[in-house]
């Protein structure tokens, strides 16, 4: 009979333990206590799974029919045989890879995992990270051999948060294993609720290299429109509307200029970069793109400094409205925020900030950047608005200021 446990409830973990209960018995473990209370109750902060859904697979208590039971006593995954590893991969202050939770959450697994069970990891790592960094620590806790008492899978989450159209079993899924015979029961345990299909890649090393290219791609693009849009600017054309007339072309990248925050594209190719130089090779696109996207907190807050300088505006003690704190549009994200650089660089001018997002959360945005944050749209005059997160509530709306920055244009 197949048990699984995922680790880790954040936004990764929770839709993925959805999916699964709807077929097998899942427990969700984390161990943030208040987490697993709130979600007990089929509340979920991050949007990500819907009351109801949430709802209709849940069940009190741990048995062995489909459903989705909330845990963080160690105890409730002892009998599970699947261990599914949600937990995040971020970088420190000097960008290099803090791989702190995975080691932590690999002391976790060794301590439940059994012989026959097979470990699957989902988090973005650099490749060769799962089996000589994560692998190590279950076996020494767990006194287990790799490949002989216990397997390994890796599967890497392609979740885009506050995407509703491309849900966790309407994305593809990359997997692998230790041996092509555990490749073969995760590829098997994906596709079994896996709408969209999978891919079984030949080792774990390939879907762990498959996984980071995917965001440094993603970054290098982004910091090339960002780049065109910086030299438009000088220019004095719309960045914009140059990217929709290119876009008439059939083979034309849609991307856009814009802050690149988050989990995923603002850290993952700090991941592939360090591997690549521990290899002797220093990636000269992949940190470039970095060092441009990074850039542009302080460049919007230039940009609006400037206009209030031509207006005429006094830009120390001004009130500025900033629009939104989430690293994206639609969705209470706020990990990794690069809205928090433009904010810092206005502040730098002496500017008052005042910041206004009906997404997030303002005790975490207190508690995560030292941030007071408005739930509602303030009703007096700022000398100038940055819209910088794309929120539908910000679509159409008026100020009164005399000057409007909208990050996306």
């Amino acid at each position: 009979m197949i048990k699984i446990a995922v680790i880790g409830l954040g936004y990764v973990g929770l839709p993925l333990a959805r999916l699964f209960a709807t077929k097998y018995p899942v427990v969700g473990f984390d161990i943030n206590t208040k987490r697993v209370e709130e979600l007990r109750t089929g509340k979920d902060h991050t949007l990500e799974v819907d009351e109801t859904i949430l709802l209709s697979v849940l069940k009190d208590q741990q048995n062995d029919v489909p459903g989705l039971f909330c845990s963080n006593k160690l105890n409730d995954i002892k009998d599970c045989n699947y261990y599914i590893v949600t937990v995040p991969t971020p970088v420190n202050k000097n960008n290099r890879p803090d791989l702190t939770p995975l080691y932590k959450v690999s002391e976790t697994v060794g301590k439940v995992i059994k012989k026959g069970d097979i470990v699957i990891y989902e988090s973005t790592v650099y490749p060769g990270a799962t089996e000589e960094d994560c692998i190590p620590v279950v076996e020494k806790i767990s006194g287990l051999k790799f490949n002989v008492d216990f397997f390994a899978g890796y599967s890497p989450e392609r979740i885009n948060p506050g995407d509703k159209e491309h849900t966790v079993e309407k994305i593809k899924k990359v997997t692998s294993g230790s041996t092509p015979e555990t490749g073969q029961l995760v590829n098997d345990l994906y596709a079994s609720v896996i709408i969209a299909g999978t891919h079984l890649a030949s080792t774990i090393r390939v879907a762990e290299a498959a996984k980071v290219i995917e965001n440094s791609q993603r970054d290098i693009n982004i910091a090339f429109v960002n780049e065109l849009k910086k030299i438009f600017d000088k220019m004095d054309i719309d960045t914009n509307v140059v990217l929709e007339a290119a876009g008439t072309k059939w083979n034309f990248l849609p991307f856009k200029p814009g802050l690149v925050g988050g989990h995923c594209i603002g850290v993952d190719p700090f991941y592939l970069a360090q591997k690549a130089q521990e290899y002797g090779y220093h990636p000269e696109i992949i940190l470039a793109g970095r060092r441009m996207n990074d850039s542009m907190g302080e460049y919007v807050a230039s940009e609006v400094v400037k206009k209030m300088i031509k207006q005429g505006l006094c830009v120390k003690d001004a009130n500025i409205l900033v629009l939104g704190i989430t690293f994206k549009e639609n969705c209470p994200d706020i990990r990794n925020s690069k809205v928090v650089d433009v904010i810092r660089a206005l502040k730098e001018y002496d500017a008052k900030v005042t910041i206004y997002d009906p997404w997030a959360n303002p005790e975490e945005v207190k508690r995560e950047y030292g941030l007071e944050i408005l739930r509602k749209m303030p009703e007096r005059k700022f000398e100038a608005v940055v819209v910088a997160v794309a929120h539908k509530e910000f679509e159409n709306i008026k100020t009164n200021s005399q000057i409007v920055y909208s990050i996306k244009k």
